[in-house]
């Protein structure tokens, strides 16, 4: 399966979100100013959740998250993509995940006497978020394509704010645990075959 929720998703917003990128572009802010923003806002969900605010921290991470967009928008708005963007957005979003996931570990170990097996789930769910986006960077910096897959950072992060709401985040942590190896899979099956057909050609 190569359908993506997130290409939608970014058509669906983008009358949404470009005015406000247009906005901050006014402000003075650059593309790269409003990457270390986003990062910013991440961090500040990690300490709040951390701080046992769990309902808090989701509610924030609904109206921050979308920063995560901006920054493109705006650079394709002036003509200011670079690859020192890319590289800067790519590494600032895995910072801004794992302040999500140990902002989580704290909470579940200080407020609610996290097991071992939710302390694993954790760190599971992490480690295969962090493989579904490294596998893209490394296929695209060897010139594949590579945004197939279920759990992409658009779907780990609804899922993640859905979790943080609705109080259902060892469910969610479940899933994300199950899912986000199966697509790191499922990324590099995809660029196998597109090794596949190259040597072919």
């Amino acid at each position: 399966m190569s359908w993506s929720f997130t290409p939608w998703l970014r058509k669906v917003t983008k009358p949404f979100l470009l005015p406000i990128a247009k906005g901050l572009g006014k402000l003075g802010f650059s593309p790269n100013a409003i990457t270390i923003l986003g990062l910013l806002s991440y961090g500040a969900i990690g300490v709040v959740l951390a701080f046992g605010y769990r309902f808090i921290a989701g509610l924030m991470l609904v109206i921050l998250g979308p920063l995560d967009a901006l920054d493109g928008l705006l650079a394709r708005e002036r003509n200011q993509v670079s690859k020192f963007g890319a590289f800067l957005d790519s590494n600032v979003d895995r910072f801004a995940e794992f302040f999500l996931f140990f902002g989580l570990l704290y909470y579940l170990f200080h407020f609610r006497h996290a097991s071992f097996k939710e302390a694993a789930l954790v760190l599971t769910a992490m480690t295969g978020s962090l493989l579904v986006s490294y596998a893209r960077a490394r296929a695209e910096a060897l010139e594949f394509s590579c945004t197939v897959g279920l759990m992409t950072r658009v779907e780990r992060l609804i899922l993640f704010g859905a979790g943080l709401l609705f109080n259902i985040i060892i469910p969610v942590l479940w899933v994300l645990a199950i899912f986000t190896p199966i697509t790191a899979i499922h990324r590099i099956i995809h660029v196998y075959k597109q090794y596949k057909d190259q040597e072919k050609g």
